[in-house]
């Protein structure tokens, strides 16, 4: 795995929005001990990730320790400069429509994406009204988010932005 060490001390600080830059030494930690536990506590038969950088390079190395398939949508990239709160809303909305229509042959799937969309996936998936736009989802980096789609007239959630596989 390529990592650019003369810029590791800046993408430290600076990891926001559609910057599209390579995983830091630390990502790269981080997301090894992220596909550890996700390999051994809730493996996916299928990955959806971003197409930048650090999503795609997170989803790559996921892939390879489970040994699935991963494909890549733009929708899933970070808000836009020329989107409005609620176009990236609605962008969120239809992705997570278009991802579970054409996941339905897998039990568990895994997306790998930025905070700003993680959040609007969440408020789509818990169908808040696309007016409320103060709710955040904190998303910390390689932190995981389970949620379900039960047999029941609920959704699930199992927890939101466990990290405690970087302890």
């Amino acid at each position: 795995m390529e990592i650019h060490k003369e810029y590791n001390s800046f993408l430290e600080e600076n990891y926001e929005g559609t910057t599209d830059l390579p995983l830091t030494i630390k990502g790269v930690e981080q997301v090894e001990k992220m596909c550890r536990r996700v390999s051994e506590e809730f493996p996916p038969e299928f990955i959806w990730s971003s197409t930048l950088l650090r999503a795609s390079k997170t989803a790559e190395t996921l892939s390879n320790t489970i040994q699935c398939p991963v494909t890549s949508l733009d929708d899933l990239r970070e808000m836009q400069d020329i989107e409005s709160e609620f176009d990236f809303r609605l962008r969120a909305q239809n992705v997570l429509y278009y991802i579970r229509e054409n996941s339905a042959n897998y039990k568990r799937i895994a997306i790998i994406s930025h905070g700003g969309m993680i959040t609007k996936m969440i408020e789509s998936f818990l169908q808040l009204p696309p007016e409320i736009n103060d709710v955040w989802f904190n998303s910390n980096n390689t932190g995981i988010h389970l949620l379900e789609y039960t047999d029941h007239p609920y959704k699930l959630i199992r927890f939101l932005n466990s990290t405690t596989h970087l302890n």
